[in-house]
């Protein structure tokens, strides 16, 4: 077996293993929202956090950047603001987050 197949069945792997794990936080998400207001705030970060990490690092391994995503995000959240987006009227949430990531580039 070559270097370079090896390589690509090593990052199929791993790949494989962040969706599912992606699939877990998000699941752990929404038992933990099902829970009401008895859950620990913290449990909650750990997952929404711990979700969009994996989302980097998946769109790492699938060829894109961090600034790619990023980007990507930004654009997306500036139609949204333009279209003015449900999500945007009820608290300028979309503006909020393309502030936070246009200040942290």
């Amino acid at each position: 077996m070559r270097k370079e197949d090896f390589n690509i069945m090593s990052n199929v792997k791993v790949v494989e293993g962040l969706k599912a794990e992606l699939l877990c936080a998000i699941g752990d998400l929404f038992k933990l929202l099902s829970k009401g207001s008895n859950i620990a705030q913290e449990a909650l970060l750990d997952c929404i956090s711990g979700a969009i990490i994996m989302l980097y690092i998946l769109a790492e391994k699938l060829g894109y950047s961090h600034l790619a995503v990023d980007e990507s995000m930004k654009r997306k959240l500036k139609i949204g603001m333009v279209e003015d987006d449900q999500m945007e009227r009820e608290g300028k949430s979309l503006s909020k987050l393309y502030n936070h990531i246009r200040e942290r580039s």
